[in-house]
């Protein structure tokens, strides 16, 4: 945590404030949350693989519903349905 306790004497506001930003950057408080923005938690090796086995199964119906001239938005709503239920 950053802190600028009080004004000095005679200090202007603006200066109180670049003070203030220059302590954050200094501090490297920034750069962390910049890097870690969009970190997100990898998964684990049960979903990735249920996951995977997901895709598959969609890519073979998907592929077979083409074959059939069957495929549209309705097909797909109604496939993605039956493959998660």
């Amino acid at each position: 945590m950053v802190y600028v306790y009080k004004k000095n004497d005679r200090e202007t506001t603006e200066n109180l404030i670049k003070r203030f930003t220059r302590r954050v950057q200094q501090s490297g408080v920034l750069m962390h949350v910049r890097r870690n923005r969009f970190a997100s938690d990898e998964k684990s090796k049960i979903e990735r693989r249920q996951e995977a086995l997901y895709k598959n199964k969609m890519r073979k119906e998907v592929s077979k519903l083409k074959k059939l001239g069957r495929f549209d938005e309705d097909s797909f709503k109604e496939l993605k349905k039956k493959i998660k239920a």
